[in-house]
């Protein structure tokens, strides 16, 4: 969340923040709360100033009412407790600042393209989604799916399960060996406050899954488990930056997505991700978020894929990040890019939630340190993308390169 004093100080720019971010909120809301706060502190302040002064000089008859006074402290205590429960209310709701960088704009219409990489390939024929493609090969069934769970659930299985377990390898091996990464294979279930140290929690509750009988929730994403690995702690800068990964199944309900990509692998209740976090310095941090970046396409090019990097707009980018890049892969079935990776920089709005901090080099104060988040990549649609840039005229896929040794040699699926 963000700093009220910082709010404050600026509310005409965080106003017009929340208005290009299609925020409605009356920022005076948070001004008279904080007045209110500032009010009952000073009452209790003055009140407790007096009790002590008239202990110090118990014979005076100075007409202070001790008992009046301890009541009224009692009061302003618990008003001052429902206030500040209030005003973290509302601080918890808000969303993040945005960077200079930040586009304005409206929805995704609206997101500039940074960079294209690789060139769409020319079919000679006539290219099919992935789901016709990979039921004719028996690599996926989506009837299984319903059956077994509800709509948005797939079964994989053969070469399909296969390689989605080939390419969580490949990915991680990857950011691991070249990119320097810490694995990490984390609970798949988390607190509420975890959920809350991320921004999920209270905002996004109704895309979530809960436990009914446990303060557990199934994880969203890994970031949610790892960017709170440092959660109320304070940190050398010596240490910094930290990076992590993790392999991942990710729960999500889709509920603002009614309707969209009903048919294949686009938009699933649970899927597969390889999520990559950064904690770094706030002098580092949008370099940092160039290298993660990076390091999400890295695993398309290697594995051949065109995709091309968006700079997300004010009315299309995530509640908790001032900046982000989305990855796009090119679907041929589609004729256009799609989202297959997200790479955001919070700064300290997640670090303020969970208290996480660092102690700078020169031995000042802790600050809060930046967090940052990225796929590395959406492990299914990757898949998706494979099979429908590798599709050939007689139905088969051809295994890329880079993965035929993750495939115990198979180039081909048949």
């Amino acid at each position: 969340m963000l700093d009220i004093k910082y709010i404050l100080a600026n509310q005409e720019e965080y106003a017009e923040c929340l208005k290009n971010r299609h925020h409605d909120f009356d920022l005076n809301i948070l001004a008279g709360l904080d007045e209110r706060r500032r009010k009952i502190i000073g009452e209790t302040e003055t009140l407790k100033a007096q009790r002590n002064k008239q202990s110090r000089n118990a014979g005076e008859n100075s007409g202070f009412d001790p008992k009046a006074a301890k009541a009224r402290i009692k009061e302003l205590d618990t008003e001052l407790a429902e206030v500040e429960s209030e005003l973290h209310t509302h601080l918890m709701t808000l969303p993040n600042k945005l960077s200079a960088t930040t586009p304005i704009g409206n929805d995704e219409n609206d997101n500039p393209v940074v960079r294209t990489w690789g060139e769409p390939r020319k079919f000679t024929f006539e290219p099919k989604p992935h789901w016709d493609v990979a039921e004719a090969l028996g690599i996926m069934d989506f009837e299984k799916g319903v059956m077994l769970a509800q709509s948005r659930f797939t079964v994989l299985q053969g070469m399909g399960a296969r390689m989605e377990r080939a390419l969580v390898n490949f990915m991680l091996d990857l950011h691991t060996e070249k990119h320097g990464y810490l694995e990490v294979e984390p609970p798949f279930m988390v607190r509420s406050a975890i959920l809350e140290g991320t921004g999920q929690l209270p905002k996004f509750a109704e895309d979530l899954y809960k436990l009914q009988n446990d303060d557990l929730w199934l994880i969203p994403t890994a970031e949610v488990p790892l960017t709170n690995l440092n959660r109320e702690s304070i940190l050398e800068e010596k240490d910094l930056p930290k990076y992590y990964t993790a392999y991942t199944p990710c729960f999500r309900r889709e509920a603002g997505s009614a309707g969209r990509d009903v048919r294949g692998l686009m938009r699933q209740h649970q899927f597969d991700k390889v999520e990559m976090v950064k904690i770094c310095t706030p002098e580092t941090s949008y370099d940092e978020l160039e290298k993660l970046t990076n390091n999400a396409g890295e695993v398309l090019e290697i594995l051949g894929l065109p995709y091309r990097v968006v700079n997300l707009c004010s009315g299309d980018i995530g509640f908790g990040s001032c900046k982000t890049y989305d990855l796009e892969v090119w679907l041929p079935s589609q004729n256009k890019y799609r989202e297959i990776s997200s790479c955001s920089n919070c700064e300290d709005f997640q670090a303020r939630r969970m208290a996480l901090r660092y102690r700078p080099a020169d031995g000042g104060r802790p600050r809060f340190a930046h967090t940052l988040n990225g796929s590395g990549i959406a492990v299914g649609r990757t898949l998706i993308a494979i099979i429908e840039n590798y599709q050939n005229e007689d139905g088969s896929v051809t295994i890329p390169e880079a993965l035929v040794p993750y495939m115990n040699g198979l180039t081909e699926i048949r």
